[in-house]
């Protein structure tokens, strides 16, 4: 086994994995809580409390946490999905007892004090409004909500200006005590470290009240085609095309991988050939797939001249009808394999990578498999698998979400 796991008797789990060619330790505190396990009246509570977190205990400022971490040479950052939250730091060995107590302090001991909270919800409007003003960023929450408009996952991750201008300590603290217990919590760490000398660490550092795992509402979204538009005086036209795809431990996930690598996942794909260098009708077009605990999302995105947009959406629907049609070629699997398997080894070579692999896998349930099972896995997808998936995938059921200065009526027809 090329990981070490423990499970406390609390219900905290440890997992790490060596790496014994490094000297550098990444550290990763995960809970399972993200937007999906907010309430639409809460929107947004998971990101505003990971911003929380930095903002001081009864011990630390929060220029104080900040300075810690430079005497350490460490980095430190926190980020929030639809399925968890994690905060983590990345530093030297000898430096990891230190960094193991003060990401403990922020997570048990947060104040989330009124002030603070109310100082830091403006910090997070900004952000909304930031995010606002990138359409290609704001598209793929327009795409998700439109894909799964009456499920947890169709949420935004960072809230919406109505509920986030709400938010306060007693809000805060609430959805903390709710969230942050022992059943809910996975230690993740990759680097120099010995196992069983964090496990030591988290007993006695990382105090959370105990509970048991959150047990999340699972639902398969009901899927129909659908149209979103949001009418914006852009200079793009920013297009996600796309369907529900495969939750995380499906068993045709490897095939779904290596079918979005022909579709879009590179300058060789079919989208960016076709799109980008014969036609010149976009800088920007791949195809990307998330899978999630109960379902997931596979999609395609263009930015265009408003008056290509027909034309990009119907070439998209061109080149996936090919594919649900004809299959991959035998060029293009073997292609495609090694381009994946080049892409995950050179994407594990940092601790961070690898600490991120195994906390997101534990703490959302997947299968945590070794690098040699998964080329295995890839290895075995055949022509005929690729083809079959397509199939299953691309039923029609279809949502289209565009960011542009047009309204519904210019693409209503491609539905």
């Amino acid at each position: 086994m090329f990981y070490d796991k423990t499970v406390l008797d609390n219900g905290i789990t440890v997992i790490t994995e060596p790496m014994d060619t490094v000297r550098s330790v990444a550290l990763g505190i995960w809970c399972s809580v993200g937007s999906r396990d907010e309430s639409p009246a809460d929107a947004g509570m998971s990101h505003f409390i990971e911003h929380m977190m930095f903002k001081g205990t009864p011990t630390r400022t929060a220029a104080q946490i900040s300075e810690s971490f430079d005497r350490l040479g460490a980095e430190l950052n926190a980020f929030t999905s639809k399925e968890y939250t994690c905060y983590y730091a990345r530093l030297i060995d000898q430096h990891l007892p230190e960094a193991v107590e003060i990401l403990s302090d922020m997570v048990v001991n947060a104040s989330l004090a009124q002030d603070a909270c109310l100082s830091e919800r403006e910090v997070v409007l900004e952000e909304i409004s930031r995010y606002e003003d990138q359409p290609d960023d704001q598209v793929h929450e327009l795409f998700a909500s439109t894909l799964m408009p009456s499920h947890p996952l169709g949420l935004p991750v960072i809230g919406r200006k109505e509920t986030v201008s709400g938010f306060d300590h007693d809000a805060a603290a609430a959805f903390h005590r709710r969230h942050y217990t022992t059943g809910n919590i996975v230690v993740a760490a990759s680097g120099a470290l010995e196992h069983q000398a964090i496990v030591d660490m988290v007993r006695e550092r990382l105090t959370v009240p105990e509970g048991p795992r959150h047990e999340r509402v699972h639902a398969t979204p009901v899927t129909e085609p659908r149209l979103s538009v949001l009418t914006k005086d852009t200079e793009q036209a920013h297009i996600l095309w796309g369907v529900t795809g495969l939750p995380a431990r499906h068993e045709d996930r490897f095939v779904l991988t290596v079918l979005d690598g022909v579709l879009g996942g590179g300058m060789a794909s079919r989208l960016f050939q076709e799109i980008r260098e014969k036609r010149g009708l976009a800088y920007a077009v791949y195809s990307f797939h998330s899978h999630y605990q109960d379902t997931g999302e596979f999609a395609v995105y263009a930015g265009t001249r408003p008056d290509n947009a027909v034309q990009v959406i119907e070439l998209i629907k061109t080149e996936v009808d090919k594919l649900t049609t004809d299959g991959a070629t035998a060029d293009e699997l073997d292609r495609v394999r090694e381009s994946i398997k080049g892409q995950m080894i050179l994407g594990l070579e940092s601790t961070r990578s690898r600490m991120t692999r195994i906390g997101k896998t534990e703490v959302t349930g997947g299968e945590l498999l070794s690098l040699d099972e998964i080329i295995e896995r890839l290895d075995a997808v055949t022509l005929d698998d690729v083809h079959r998936l397509a199939g299953q995938v691309f039923n029609g059921n279809h949502a289209l979400a565009i960011i542009a200065p047009f309204g519904e009526d210019a693409v209503a027809h491609l539905m």
